[in-house]
């Protein structure tokens, strides 16, 4: 891992990404080239497999850290993301500190966690292993999801979780979880918002925030947001195209 990713977040720096939800080695490599900071690689909503994950790590390279947004936050899922190369994983619906603690001990070896050991990608599919090893808690990044109301609620203490290495604010999901689906723009779900931007800048844990386009997620940038996830691979795609059309009907 030459990219010190963990390193960067953690010292507050602007990270700049975008989703991938396309799983080819086409989409890692054009996307890297592009400029981008960092990928988000989305194993949640798109059924693309660690295999394909990890053809698009491949076509990224390996100074593009990508990390991989799980399906659910088990002890496999971790495992196989960090197993094929992410620099770290994004965890969906974490609303307990409990439930952070326990990611952190799935994501990182003894004696700091209860990682099972492999030879895949990321030890160099064995000839890096002891390398890897002794660098991996290190350098291995745990973000998780705050997208429900509990989450909010329990912000200050899922925070403090050693291990926990920044907080990425899902507001659709949460405004579904306060029976307003869809309104992010809701004075409720705007104030949840506010109650873990304070949170998080309090403590100094770096926060992070979706939107489509960079004027959505450029507000959060101001207000202290540094692991930003702006635009879609599907979307860029779409808009290019028509674009192009636009420009010549």
């Amino acid at each position: 891992m030459g990219h010190l990713f963990r390193e960067r977040l953690r010292a507050g720096k602007l990270l700049v990404g975008t989703m991938v939800t396309l799983g080819y080695p086409e989409v890692g490599e054009i996307m890297a080239g592009a400029g981008f900071d960092w990928l988000f690689l989305d194993g949640e909503h798109i059924p693309m497999t660690p295999a394909a994950m990890q053809g698009v790590m491949q076509g990224a390279g390996q100074e593009m850290p990508c990390l991989v947004r799980l399906p659910l936050g088990d002890e496999v899922s971790i495992k196989k993301a960090l197993d094929i190369g992410a620099a770290g994983v994004i965890v969906p619906m974490v609303n307990t500190a409990e439930q952070a603690a326990q990611v952190v001990r799935w994501a990182k070896y003894a004696p700091q966690g209860t990682r099972g050991v492999g030879l895949g990608r990321a030890a160099g599919y064995g000839q890096m292993f002891q390398g890897y090893l002794d660098r991996a808690n290190q350098e291995t990044a745990v973000v998780v999801q705050v997208e429900h109301s509990q989450a909010v609620d329990n912000i200050a203490d899922i925070i403090q979780v050693p291990g926990v290495d920044g907080v990425l604010i899902g507001p659709y999901d949460l405004s579904a979880s306060m029976g307003l689906i869809g309104q992010v723009a809701h004075p409720d779900v705007q104030d949840a918002i506010g109650r873990v931007t304070q949170a998080c800048l309090e403590a100094q844990v770096p926060l992070g925030i979706f939107g489509v386009t960079a004027r959505a997620v450029r507000p959060y940038i101001e207000r202290g947001y540094t692991l930003i996830v702006a635009g879609v691979d599907t979307l860029l795609l779409g808009a290019g195209a028509r674009e192009i059309v636009e420009q010549l009907r």
